[in-house]
This record gives structure tokens, sequence and C-alpha cells, in this order.
């Protein structure tokens, strides 16, 4: 199996809920760089992690992966007793939903392995128990999210986008970087997108400039806050052509749209040699979520 990152091309955050989540108004995008999951049975279940970052990946109950297979088995009654292998391609705690594509790509292949024969609505509900962005990762394109992030609604759009993503040295927590962005907004007043009208209105009409324009993220202040080198990618997308750049979900990966293949093949090398970021990684969108691509 295999399931793309996702970018947040407009996040909004708002207050947070009473089960603890903030609500959130979202556009998601499934982008072309994946984390790959094997799974085979096994007398007991089992994680193993190949790949960048993968030492920052936990191996036991608590790997979304392991917990999406030991879900779907309570809900079919089927044996968790797998050996789940993952490569990551997907940036480690970097904001790009890596854990949940692991998790859709589970959940994808354990309906294969034991003939469950579930439907994605079906699959992308139960995934919704496990964190709000596995709906996504399942059924990949662009969406609408809102509610926690795990209530999906199509997007019309056309066209494709070519991404240049710049991945730091260290990860952010998720937590942290919502627990700093309460902090600010209880000692003052932040930059905060008003809604996702311009971004649909531009997938709506394939239009990669006023995409870049419209690229907002709520959470961006509170993760350079918390990693200011985070200002030097984003200053050198401006200053390298990039049609707009903004810090992915929770960081610190930066997104950076181009205007097309060409721009970002350029882009992607003048930061390389700039040596800006720990890895610069190229991928369009939209692409589908988890799929089933080998036996």
């Amino acid at each position: 199996m295999r399931a793309p990152a996702k970018l947040n091309l407009h996040l909004t955050v708002g207050a947070v809920r009473p089960d603890g989540f903030h609500e959130l108004t979202t556009v998601f995008q499934a982008v072309g760089l994946y984390d790959e999951v094997t799974l085979r049975r096994a007398d007991e279940l089992t994680v193993k992690v190949t790949g960048v970052g993968a030492d920052l990946v936990p191996l036991d109950a608590t790997n979304l992966a392991a917990r999406a297979v030991c879900l779907l088995a309570v809900q079919t009654g089927h044996d968790p007793r797998v050996a789940i292998a993952i490569h990551k391609g997907i940036p480690v705690a970097g904001g790009c939903a890596g854990g949940s594509a692991d998790a859709a790509a589970a959940l994808v292949g354990c309906d294969a392995l034991w003939g469950c024969d579930w439907s994605r609505d079906r699959l992308a509900e139960a995934g919704a128990e496990l964190g709000s962005d596995v709906p996504f990762a399942l059924h990949g394109g662009t969406a609408l999210g809102t509610g926690r992030g795990e209530q999906l609604t199509p997007v019309l759009e056309k066209g494709d986008y070519s991404w240049v993503l710049a991945l730091s040295d260290e990860g952010l927590s998720t937590p942290a970087v919502y627990g700093e962005l309460d902090r600010q907004r209880q000692t003052g007043p932040v930059g905060v997108v008003s809604d996702p009208a311009e971004v649909l209105a531009a997938l709506r009409q394939g239009d990669a400039e006023a995409l870049g324009r419209g690229l907002g993220n709520d959470l961006q202040p509170a993760a350079l806050a918390l990693k200011p080198s985070l200002r030097l990618l984003l200053e050198a997308a401006r200053d390298l052509g990039a049609l707009g750049a903004m810090v992915s979900g929770s960081g610190p990966t930066v997104a950076m749209l181009a205007r097309d293949a060409t721009a970002a093949d350029t882009l992607a090398s003048a930061l390389s040699r700039a040596g800006l970021g720990v890895a610069v990684r190229r991928a369009d969108g939209p692409v589908a979520g988890a799929r089933v691509v080998g036996h």
C-alpha cells in the first residue's frame, strides 16, 4: 500500500471545543510524496520502520498504523497479528500527516488482507477515531475539511499544481504548536485567515497564481515562534519566485507553490544549492488517497 502526504492550502483554527480539539476549516490537497506500507500475517503484531526519520516513529502499540490494524480487527472480528513494514517518504513530524497516511494505508491493507470489502467511506468513518487527518488520507484529492478536519466535502477543481517542500532538521510537535497559538491569542491579536473562499475560487478556476496568493495557515505564527529559522525558507521562496509559500499544517515543512513543473524543478534546485532545509522534495497534486499497489 501507499498513502500520500497532505498539504493544508488553507487552515483556519477556531476555538477549543468541549472534546479538546480546535474547530477547523481547512482545504486539504494530497500530493505525490508517499509512505509505503506492507502488511503480512504474522505470529504477533509488529512494526518496522525505515527511511528518513524512522528513528522518530514509535514501534509499539501507539504507532498509528498498528492502532489502525487493531481497530479494524476489533470491528471485523479478524486476528490483528500482522507484521507492518513502513518506509517513510513523508516527512516525520513535518506537518504533512505522515502518521495518518500510515494509518490509512493500514486500514486499506487490512481490508484487502482480510477480505472485508468495506467502502472507502466506511473505512474513513473508522479512521476518524484514530486521527483527524486519516479520513482525508483515505480519500485523497482535494477537499474541504470542517469539524476537527475529519468532515470532508470534495472540492471542485481543475488542473495540477507543482509543489516544492523544504524539510527541516527537526520536527515540531502538533500539540505544542496548537498550544503556542492558544498562548499567543491570550496575550494579543495574531493574524488569522478569514475563510477559504479565495483558495476555493482559485482551485475552481485552475489558477495557480491566485492559489499562491490565497495560501494561508493560522498555525504559521505559532510555528515561526517555536522555530524562527522557518522565516528564512519563507523569504527564500518569495525571493526565488514561488507563487506562494506557507508552513504546512503544524510545520515545520514549508510548502512552496510554483507556476509549473519546470519552475518547481528550478526552485528546488536553487533551494538545494543554497543549503536551505535539510532536504528539498518535489511533489505534484492532487493525487489519490491510500491505495493497494501490490501484493
